[in-house]
């Protein structure tokens, strides 16, 4: 994957991306990457703190801006999007990253629960993607990735309402890239494995809480599915999706990448 076009300029030159959840770990290897093909690049983030930290530490790599918003209010939404167009321009690429999971049995779900794994991990997706998708249509070109999960591929026990957000959000995917199919905007998931974040230092806790296991058996039982028995580096999921963004990638739509080491998922 090359970074450059024919003539040497960087392949998302002019290209504004929008990536939610933008200044930690997947996503913040996202950030970097996109502007080093050249993207202007707008973080939304819940934390202004760490929104400043990340632009501060991605600044020389190009242009970049952190404004803070909730992902699951529509108008909070509306007000970052407005905010990142005014800064600039009208928006070419969304990264849909900003997710949450929480682990517990079904029987412990209550609806709280649910309603949450809802708003973080499937609203907040929608309305992200309502608000960046007229900039797109209009330009006849577009690119959406949304990041879920191999739990949106398959099913994993003590987490039904985070697999439940994943698996919508790679039917919604699947959905608007047939509706979008025609208009030179693509629509694609991507389906990390567990990956060195915070939220896998959350998923280990959670074990640890549950079964008394030590850390490290702990995390051992969470990389046993991934045959390489390792954890995917958020960078791994990041070239994936800088690949589906760049030009070349124009026939790659409606599909669910796994970034998960060769574990089953289908």
């Amino acid at each position: 994957m090359s970074a450059r076009e024919e003539d040497g300029s960087p392949s998302l030159v002019g290209r504004h991306a929008v990536v939610t959840g933008g200044a930690r770990g997947i996503g913040a290897a996202i950030t970097r990457l996109l502007l080093s093909h050249g993207a202007r690049v707008t973080m939304v983030g819940r934390s202004p703190e760490t929104l400043e930290g990340a632009v501060a530490a991605f600044g020389h790599l190009g242009d970049v801006e952190g404004t803070s918003a909730d992902v699951t209010d529509p108008d909070a939404v509306t007000r970052a999007l407005d905010h990142a167009r005014s800064r600039f321009g009208p928006i070419s690429v969304l990264i849909n990253n900003a997710g949450q999971a929480t682990a517990a049995p079904f029987e412990g779900t209550d609806t709280a629960l649910w309603r949450r794994m809802m708003a973080v991990n499937l609203d907040g997706t929608f309305y992200c993607t309502r608000g960046a998708l007229p900039d797109m249509l209009h330009a006849g070109w577009g690119r959406v990735v949304n990041i879920a999960s191999t739990a949106g591929l398959v099913g994993y026990g003590y987490v039904s309402a985070y697999c439940a957000a994943k698996h919508g959000l790679v039917g919604l995917t699947r959905a608007l890239a047939v509706e979008l199919a025609t208009t030179g905007v693509t629509v694609n998931a991507v389906c990390p494995g567990y990956t060195e974040t915070d939220m896998f230092k959350d998923a280990v806790a959670a074990v640890i809480a549950k079964t008394g296991r030590t850390p490290d058996e702990a995390a051992a039982a969470l990389t046993r599915r991934n045959p390489q028995r390792r954890l995917v580096r958020p960078e791994e999921v990041a070239n994936v999706v800088a690949w589906l963004c760049i030009p070349g990638s124009e026939a790659i739509t409606g599909q669910a990448i796994a970034v998960a080491g060769g574990e089953v998922t289908g």
